[in-house]
């Protein structure tokens, strides 16, 4: 009898451990991209997106090269098309944007690029290092890096 009620409680540990269950953790998200390859840009997004999708809180902070993506004017290489689904880094980071994501350069792109904010994409703005640093610190934050 012992036998039985032990691997009857064996087997519902084991079950329970297969189902699948949502991670507990942080439910907001800061994605920084630097990188100036228009691939690591569009998975940054990519996986931006999914998060938002599962219900994460969006934030992404875009500097250096990578802050051509939010250029009105921006370069061909955030604009252009990538397999599989024909979507561009700017495309996708708008889409985002769309979905309430908070989408800032860094303080020091425009100085650096000799332009001005009005350069930027509407609804784009210039991130507040002591702002940023916070949301970055935050404990209810997971920060992406690229």
């Amino acid at each position: 009898m012992k036998l039985k009620l032990f691997t009857a409680a064996l087997m519902t540990g084991v079950l329970m451990s297969l189902a699948p269950v949502k991670a507990e953790g942080p439910d907001k998200l800061v994605t920084i991209v630097t990188a100036p390859e228009p691939q690591t840009q569009l998975m940054a997004m990519v996986l931006t997106m999914q998060s938002v999708q599962q219900k994460a809180s969006a934030r992404i902070l875009l500097c250096g090269p990578a802050g051509d993506l939010a250029l009105k004017d921006a370069p061909e290489s955030a604009t252009a098309p990538q397999a599989p689904k024909g979507m561009s880094p700017q495309g996708l980071m708008k889409k985002i944007m769309e979905a309430g994501a908070k989408v800032e350069v860094c303080a020091i792109y425009l100085p650096n690029k000799g332009a001005a904010p009005d350069a930027l994409l509407d609804g784009i703005g210039v991130a507040k290092p002591p702002e940023m640093a916070g949301a970055i610190m935050a404990d209810d934050t997971r920060v992406m890096s690229f």
